[in-house]
């Protein structure tokens, strides 16, 4: 493995003077300033979608929060009624008194 790695660092490049090949011009190969402009639109782009995916993704978290909050304190009032006699019933909360009609 050290051969090898020794091998390529010593090994000259197959051609010394980096140059283009006859017939080539440097406005053939560069993207110009269409290509730059390409790049920036899919670049500003690309950030604003993080940016709109990130602010929706915190918006989703933040009411999940709240509707587990939501349901935390419905439940609390659930068992502080219930501790105060009153149980549930098919049309909602009502008191023992009010659905057992015996026991006025």
């Amino acid at each position: 493995m050290h051969h090898t790695l020794i091998l390529l660092a010593t090994t000259p490049a197959p051609s010394p003077s980096p140059s283009l090949r006859p017939g080539l011009d440097v406005n053939q190969i560069t993207p110009g300033f269409l290509g730059f402009l390409m790049t920036a639109f899919f670049v500003l782009a690309t950030a604003l979608l993080i940016v709109d995916m990130v602010r929706r993704i915190r918006r989703v978290r933040y009411r999940g929060q709240i509707e587990e909050q939501r349901l935390a304190d419905a439940d609390a009032a659930r068992e502080q009624e219930g501790a105060a006699g009153v149980e549930p019933s098919a049309d909602g909360w009502s008191t023992t008194a009010e659905r057992d009609p015996g026991s006025r």
